[in-house]
């Protein structure tokens, strides 16, 4: 074997497949241990090294170096062979490494390709060196693709499958819109823009909180652009979704008003024990801060890391009367520490079953035994609560469906009465022109019977009248 051309090959394979040589070398030297072994038996003691400088390769058996004649005999021709499978094993698993640590590095990254299939709503994207997989479930929704589509998506996941790595794309995960603001403004990819935090339901609406470490600079501005063109890129990209840029503020009476836009905060109730904020706002913009099937609220909440709940002033009253009345009569607590805790922002059995013992004896004063009975109290009636409102749900459902029914069976019930009414005057107006021909005599009747009628009912009136 000439150490030159073990130097090219090796040479050649790095070049081709951006495969380490030492990685390269080490297949070379499993193919040749593997042609002795087959040659000398696997029990045998061999040892292989290649010379990493003039390519020259080196076999010992039992500690003695075989020389040149004897190791052309091992590699002959069927021993070559062997040896050639496992080098091409070992390349294909060298050149797997290799792509699974260029793609770990770009997870979260974009990446473009083309489509090469698509096949049940997945599509298989071209990505140069590799396949990428779209999943259905990762394409934004009413979005659809042909062969040869360019797309661009986020890696979302790299693992490998046998001799080959399998990158899974996505178009809905949040970092795909976090990717585009940093392609799409520049202020953004430097840094001078940080985008702080980002709900999304992708085809639908986004929310994208930003700050500037330049006060001169207006970061909302620089993100929508001189007459929104950056951001329409972006919305372009995501099939037309919704995006709310918002200014992002350390304090969360600031920030939670903000994450609620476009609706018109009155006030904003922490509740640090839960997590949770209550948010008041006038009845005409309660829809408005909620949102289409609550979802303004939903993507301020996941926004701000906080439990949003949106209510009127009148609702918060009447939920603290409330929840005052109830928590009195749970065992060891007292008035006090029921309006203690419904300061702290607990209005129900639920949010009673999850306090902390620790925080439930430090608000009333209470030994762990009270607290272990006040917390098994607020689960019992927490649990008996949802049982009730589960049961009064399906009763409404089965109550409507009824409705429904009960209406079906009417507008058919109308629907067959206006047929026979059809039915029956089709049937009149073809029968009289028979009628006329064999009784002609019938309407002058009718109209002597008329007008004998007419003066008895007079005369009657008038004989009533004179009584």
């Amino acid at each position: 074997m000439n150490g030159s051309e073990v130097l090219r090959t090796v040479d050649a394979i790095h070049r081709d497949k951006s495969i380490d040589k030492d990685l390269i070398f080490e297949g070379i030297e499993q193919a040749i241990l593997s042609a002795a072994r087959r040659h000398f038996g696997e029990e045998a003691n061999v040892d292989v090294q290649i010379h990493r400088v003039t390519g020259n390769p080196s076999v010992k058996r039992d500690g003695v170096e075989i020389d040149g004649e004897e190791l052309g005999e091992i590699l002959g021709r069927i021993s070559a062979q062997t040896a050639k499978q496992v080098m091409i094993q070992k390349i294909r698993e060298a050149e797997r490494d290799s792509l699974f640590d260029e793609y770990s590095q770009l997870r979260g990254q974009i990446v473009s390709g083309t489509i090469g299939r698509v096949e049940g709503g997945a599509c298989t994207v071209n990505l140069g060196k590799v396949e990428g997989l779209l999943p259905r479930g990762e394409t934004i929704p009413g979005e659809s693709y042909r062969v040869n589509d360019r797309v661009r998506a986020v890696v979302l996941e790299v693992r490998k499958a046998g001799s080959r790595v399998r990158i899974i794309l996505s178009r809905t995960h949040p970092d795909f819109v976090r990717r585009l603001f940093e392609i799409e403004v520049p202020e953004v990819s430097e840094r001078i823009i940080e985008v702080r935090s980002l709900a999304r339901e992708a085809g639908y609406r986004s929310k994208v909180a930003v700050s500037c470490i330049d006060n001169n600079i207006d970061a909302v501005g620089a993100c929508v652009g001189v007459r929104g063109a950056r951001i329409k890129n972006i919305i372009d990209e995501l099939a037309g979704e919704k995006i709310d840029i918002v200014r992002w503020n350390d304090s969360l009476q600031v920030l939670v008003p903000n994450a609620l836009q476009p609706a018109k905060v009155e006030d904003v109730i922490l509740c640090p024990m839960l997590g949770r904020v209550i948010v008041l706002v006038l009845e005409d913009q309660l829809s408005l801060a909620i949102g289409r099937r609550g979802q303004n609220v939903r993507l301020g909440s996941k926004l701000v890391g906080w439990d949003i709940e949106v209510m009127t002033q009148e609702e918060l009253d009447e939920q603290l009367d409330r929840a005052v009345r109830a928590f009195s009569q749970v065992p060891e607590v007292t008035e006090e520490l029921a309006e203690n805790l419904v300061a702290q922002g607990f209005l129900s059995f639920d949010d009673l079953s999850i306090i902390e013992p620790d925080q439930l004896a430090e608000l009333g004063g209470l030994t762990e035994e009270q607290c272990d009975t006040i917390v098994a109290f607020a689960e019992t009636e927490s649990e008996r609560l949802e049982q009730e409102q589960a049961l009064r749900k399906k009763l409404d459902r089965e109550r409507a469906a009824l409705d429904q029914a009960i209406e079906q069976a009417e507008s058919l019930g109308r629907r067959g009465g206006s047929s026979a009414s059809r039915q029956s005057a089709s049937v009149g107006q073809s029968a009289p022109p028979v009628m006329a021909v064999e009784v002609p005599a019938e309407p002058v009747a009718a109209v002597e019977v008329v007008a004998e009628a007419e003066p008895v009912a007079s005369s009657s009136t008038e004989g009533g009248a004179g009584n």
